[in-house]
């Protein structure tokens, strides 16, 4: 894509943009109430809808916003008023001081930057309360010079303050509701990345011990072959050897790069309480895709705090998804947390088809699985042997029971593993 055209497609977007915000403040602005005797005054939804619009989705540019956005209202206004009957004149004496309201707002937010004010709402809300007042004032103002009439009394501008007031932080208010359940939201989909990552981190961790493991061996093939004058064969296995160590050097650079997404400290713990909802949530989404009609439950004996919630996420999840698999159409999944005896139990019980009693010895070995699709292509297998891992790494131990009707995972870890020291 050339320079033109991306900006054609960001022109083309904004100018969308300022449509629907347009259209939308118009409409919405039809939704009012009366403060005083007349309807040549009103607070109307419209001014929320406009701040709340470009809260969300900020513009590239704020006064052509206003501008367009109070062109578009005084517009739709007249039209509506004339198409009623009034005269072309009286309606815009009526309606053309609205176009102060938006373009002021407009104008005050371009200069006091809004972006740098979205993480504090208290100051947010005043600088929206001083704008809108500013803004309700020159309407007012410019209104009664065109229709000649008396200025607000006293009690009527404290009414318009009042109004002000409550729309401003009423917005600001519904805006920061909109951005924390976005921010959660992105929290929950890193959590889940990370998770997955740092199982694959154990696993790259392995290999790159047996790689060392096979460049030594490698190495000293060549220095036992060069000794008996086998000079092809000896030449051969150290090039083997340098391929080997070059692998291994990429391998801890990925490695490297991996820790580092893994270990930054956005979210630095959880309690127990959350990470089951994050797991529940997930995996409920996890069975309608695949077509399980599944009850997740949760329980647990107490509420703590860990530091381990990627670890223990990867553990949850691989844990929950698998109980799922396990159902044949409907069943139920819970998952259970305890602490007994300095270790934090963590069950997964299903109610599902379980697994054969000779299966127990391999269930944890990669490869192993009883899932194939529809085609008959055997599932990779790696989840339990990703858990064991994971498991083995913080100094637990995982247990199998089967049941009649299902099968129980247990994963025992000790406390001072999992839970966030205070």
């Amino acid at each position: 894509m050339n320079t033109k055209s991306a900006w054609l497609q960001i022109s083309q977007s904004e100018a969308a943009r300022i449509v629907i915000i347009a259209i939308l403040t118009a409409l919405t602005g039809e939704l009012k109430v009366l403060p005083f005797a007349d309807e040549t005054f009103r607070f109307a939804l419209g001014g929320i809808v406009f701040f709340l619009l470009i809260l969300i989705y900020p513009p590239v540019s704020m006064l052509r916003t206003g501008f367009i956005t109070a062109v578009t209202v005084v517009l739709f206004r007249v039209i509506e008023e004339m198409w009623f009957g009034a005269p072309l004149e009286d309606s815009l004496r009526m309606h053309v001081p609205v176009f102060l309201f938006y373009f002021i707002i407009a104008v005050g937010w371009h200069f006091a930057d809004l972006e740098k004010y979205k993480s504090f709402p208290l100051r947010l809300g005043t600088l929206a309360f001083l704008f809108e007042v500013i803004s309700n004032t020159s309407e007012h103002a410019l209104r009664n010079f065109l229709m000649h009439e008396s200025m607000l009394e006293m009690k009527e501008c404290g009414i318009l303050m009042g109004v002000a007031l409550l729309r401003s932080f009423f917005t600001v208010g519904l805006y920061s509701s909109v951005a924390l359940s976005k921010e959660k939201q992105r929290v929950v989909e890193m959590l889940g990345v990370g998770s997955e990552l740092y199982a694959e981190t154990l696993y790259l961790q392995k290999s790159m011990n047996n790689i060392e493991l096979i460049t030594a061996s490698s190495h000293d093939l060549y220095r036992r072959l060069k000794r008996e004058g086998q000079g092809q064969l000896s030449t051969q296995a150290l090039q083997i050897a340098q391929e080997i160590h070059e692998v291994k050097k990429d391998s801890q650079r990925i490695l490297a790069g991996l820790s580092k997404w893994i270990n930054r400290e956005e979210v630095t713990s959880f309690y127990i309480s959350d990470l089951l909802g994050l797991v529940v949530t997930a995996n409920e989404k996890y069975s309608e895709l695949i077509g399980r009609d599944c009850t997740i439950e949760t329980a647990f004996d107490a509420d703590f705090q860990t530091d381990q919630h990627i670890p223990l996420l990867a553990i949850l999840n691989n844990l929950t998804s698998n109980a799922i698999e396990a159902l044949d159409g409907q069943g139920r999944v819970m998952i259970t947390v305890e602490i007994e005896e300095g270790k934090v139990r963590v069950s997964v019980q299903d109610t599902g088809k379980g697994i054969p009693a000779e299966h127990e010895e391999i269930i944890f070995e990669p490869g192993y699985t009883t899932k194939f699709n529809e085609q008959g292509v055997a599932a990779t297998g790696i989840g339990l042997s990703h858990v064991l891992r994971i498991v083995e790494s913080m100094q637990g131990e995982i247990s199998l029971e089967r049941l009649k009707d299902g099968l129980i995972v247990s994963v025992r870890i000790p406390v001072e593993s999992v839970m966030k020291e205070t």
